[in-house]
Parts: structure tokens; C-alpha cells; sequence
């Protein structure tokens, strides 16, 4: 299926929906949630460590495998063209090296800046505790996770953040290490089957102060 881009960054955003039925006959190329994902993952990230992780389930077995982790959003996982689960990686410092050293490859940093962001920020972990580093994390990953919805919108596509499945239970239900994946939340994407509902907002008069 080839699907209609939108290029109109307020239509993006006030046209997106937290959609809970989708058309099941709209599948999603992994091609094209690679580039969704791509985009998204251009959302910044303490020290530029980009602790997200994506798992995307999409075949039927995934989906078996998901539907009693997912507590009450059984439509979404049934319906979708896939749920991504999003992970912050507890272990992501171990990547600091490879990202300073390309970045200084592709000419964005100096070498000599880059040794000095490294020491500084090896540092810094060495004194970091589990909680200040999940904190970290947790608001990095939902950096990435309201991107990624933004990017599916502007491919044509619809989503849901889930937070209420088993976070306890969903590393190892896939096989991954449950003390370095710390699951964050769901997204299911796909076409909605129907428009959804707006929502109403705060005024930002009411939610704002000035000084």
C-alpha cells in the first residue's frame, strides 16, 4: 500500500489521535517503520547516549506473545499493523565510545573536544545512581516515543501510547534481559479504523506562570 505523506507539521500535530481500533487489513512495510523509527531517533538524549530501544512486534506470534502482557488494550494489539515497545537501555553508557568517535569521524567534533566530553561524561556515570540513571533514561525514552508518533503521523499512520501492560514480565516474555531493559511504554501503529475522539486541553493561561 502506498501510504500519503504529510508534510504539514500542524496538521501532525492537531490531527493526531491516541486510536485504539485500527484497519487490519493495513500492514506496515518494516522498511518503512525502519525509517519512522529512524526519524524518531533523531530526538535528543542526554549526552547524545540515545538510551531507546525499540522492539517492534509485528508478526502473529509476536502478538500472541503480547496479548496477556497488554492488560486492556487487547483492540490495539489485535487491530494494529504493529506494537513497538519502547526500552531504555540500562547500559547504554556502553555505546559512548562508538557515538563520540563517529561523531568525530563525520567532522562534527574536534578530537580534542570529544576526549574531553568523554572523560567528563565517564565521570559523571561512575557517580550516578541506578534511580538518577532510570530517571535519565525514562525522560530520554519518552523524548523518542512522542517523536516516533509524531514521524508515523506525518507517514499517514495513526498511534497509542500504552502504559498499562505487564512491565514486569514483557523483557523476558521476548527474551531480553529484564535488569538492562527497563520497558517504558507501548506504541501501536497503524490506520485507525475511525477518526478517534479529541480531547480537550488546558488553557496555557492555567498551566502557565511567568516571572
Amino acid at each position: 500500500m502506498n501510504n500519503i505523506k504529510i508534510n504539514d507539521f500542524q496538521e501532525i500535530v492537531t490531527g493526531r489521535r491516541s486510536i485504539r481500533y485500527y484497519d487490519p487489513s493495513v500492514k506496515i512495510s518494516r522498511e518503512e517503520i525502519k525509517e519512522i523509527l529512524e526519524t524518531a531517533s533523531l530526538a535528543p538524549s542526554s549526552v547524545n547516549l540515545q538510551p531507546w530501544r525499540f522492539l517492534v512486534i509485528d508478526t502473529p506470534e509476536g502478538k500472541e506473545t503480547l496479548a496477556p502482557l497488554a492488560r486492556f488494550n487487547q483492540s490495539q494489539v489485535e487491530t494494529s499493523a504493529a506494537v513497538i515497545a519502547v526500552f531504555a537501555d540500562m547500559n547504554s553508557s556502553d555505546y559512548l565510545d562508538e557515538i563520540y568517535d563517529t561523531a568525530v569521524q563525520k567532522g562534527f567534533m574536534p578530537e580534542d573536544v570529544k576526549n574531553q566530553q568523554v572523560k567528563s561524561i565517564k565521570g559523571f556515570f561512575e557517580v550516578m545512581t541506578t534511580d538518577q540513571l532510570k530517571e535519565m533514561n525514562l525522560i530520554d525514552a519518552g523524548l523518542v516515543s512522542m517523536q516516533l508518533m509524531l514521524a508515523a503521523r506525518a507517514h499517514g499512520y495513526d498511534t497509542n501510547p500504552i502504559g498499562g501492560f505487564e512491565k514486569a514480565e514483557i523483557a523476558q516474555a521476548f527474551g531480553l534481559d529484564k535488569d538492562r531493559y527497563y520497558p517504558v511504554m507501548l506504541i501501536s501503529i497503524g490506520k485507525a479504523a475511525n477518526q478517534g475522539y479529541q480531547s480537550v486541553r488546558l488553557p496555557v493561561d492555567q498551566i502557565t506562570e511567568w516571572r
